[in-house]
């Protein structure tokens, strides 16, 4: 009987956690390595290549993308072993997080030897890149963490938010913060103006889930301050 295929859309299960455990638990190299290739490659390739094209870190040494990939991934290899479930961490929260800071500091670096060399004009002119070196200071915990809010609420869009209406309004909203760097004024009037033009709705109804929105927020930014990841 052939095996069902599991579906594209989920590439870091429980099973690829589980998986991370049973790879720290092996001493044998040999199971070791058939472990990392038949169940947690793709999701390391996945979680790289996701990471690197919603955050536009295109500033690199290497030729291509996939070469940053690949630095990236033996990164996080490097680190496997310090996985530990016990602690409350969830594996797709933790290795996002150390490939996201590894890439923060690595693109920092690469764009100030541009800035460094090139004129202002043409760095004006640069659409590559999605943020400064300022926005995304690897010390702001803040900055890190409302990027993985928005991750994890945009995922789950559908399941925070069932009424397909709400949804729009929710989506919308978190959109405000995949922009937040290329705004410039934070006015609340002027936001809420903006989500209407997003979806048709009245600003009770913009009110009622931005408060949803707040309450999953906070929650799990306490949590955050307090352990150091996030666990949603």
């Amino acid at each position: 009987m052939t095996k069902k295929k599991k579906s594209t859309g989920i590439y870091f299960t429980q099973e690829t956690e589980d998986a991370i455990v049973e790879y720290n638990n092996t001493e044998d190299p040999k199971v070791r390595s058939l472990i990392y290739r038949d169940r947690i490659h793709y999701a390391f390739f996945k979680l790289t290549e996701n990471i690197i094209h919603t955050f536009k870190f295109y500033y690199t040494e290497v030729d291509d993308i996939e070469h940053l990939q690949h630095e990236v991934i033996t990164f996080l290899l490097s680190k496997i072993h310090l996985f530990n479930p016990e602690k409350g961490a969830k594996a797709y929260s933790y290795f996002g997080t150390i490939a996201k800071r590894y890439l923060i500091l690595s693109n920092q670096k690469n764009y100030k030897k541009r800035v460094d060399k090139a004129p202002v004009s043409i760095l004006e002119e640069d659409d590559n890149h999605s943020y400064t070196i300022d926005d995304y200071n690897p010390k702001d915990n803040l900055s890190l963490y409302i990027d993985e809010f928005t991750d994890y609420c945009t995922k789950n869009l559908f399941e925070l938010f069932p009424k397909e209406h709400d949804a729009a309004v929710a989506d919308a909203i978190l959109e405000i913060f995949r922009k937040r760097e290329s705004i410039d004024i934070f006015n609340k009037k002027a936001l809420y103006i903006y989500i209407r033009e997003q979806v048709d709705v009245k600003t009770p109804k913009i009110t009622k889930i931005a408060n949803q929105l707040y309450d999953i927020f906070k929650d799990n930014y306490i949590f955050y301050l307090e352990n150091g990841y996030t666990d949603f």
